[in-house]
């Protein structure tokens, strides 16, 4: 059975970002580089474009809620040269956050992007249908947001589950 794609490091990433789009890399850990976030699309297309990057596929698209600030994971991968690359560009506007959208460099990115913007708030610029995907419009909030429900002493929210009654859930 052959072996299962390796990780390429943040370090080993970075280097090559940095050598190609000069600015474009914020930081770098082992496992991870994080690039500047108005330039993420132009860091995603230069990974997808080149020959020894090869990141044609885009396997997953995440968001983190940091408190202060989301963090949004590009998980991505060769298939051909076997190895998977994680970026990810840190959105410090907690209130509006907003990133340009991956979606034409991987339209994988289309029900991602959505799913994100839905339940984290996120907004995708440039995206071609961002809408809400599991809720309806207009609901009150992002649910997988830190401070989407009020816990005492923690962080501000809503008081309760939206058309939430006590033992009657009501639309």
């Amino acid at each position: 059975m052959p072996a299962g794609p390796r990780q390429l490091t943040g370090d080993t990433v970075a280097s090559a970002l940095s050598g190609a789009l000069p600015g474009v890399v914020a930081s770098a850990t082992a496992e991870w580089v994080e690039v500047e976030p108005n330039r993420i699309a132009e860091a995603l297309r230069w990974l997808h474009d080149d020959a020894e990057m090869d990141a044609k596929q885009l396997s997953n698209l995440c968001a983190v809620d940091r408190h202060d600030r989301f963090e949004v994971v590009y998980h991505l991968q060769s298939m051909d040269r076997n190895h998977q690359i994680v970026v990810k560009a840190v959105v410090g506007e907690h209130d509006d956050p907003a990133l340009p959208s991956s979606y034409p460099i991987y339209k994988g990115a289309l029900l991602q992007e959505r799913e994100v913007y839905d339940l984290m708030g996120i907004r995708f610029e440039g995206h071609p249908d961002l809408r809400r995907m599991f809720l309806w419009e207009g609901y009150p909030g992002f649910p997988l947001r830190k401070d989407f429900l009020q816990i005492p002493d923690h962080h501000p929210g809503l008081p309760k589950f939206p058309f939430e009654e006590p033992g009657v859930q009501a639309r």
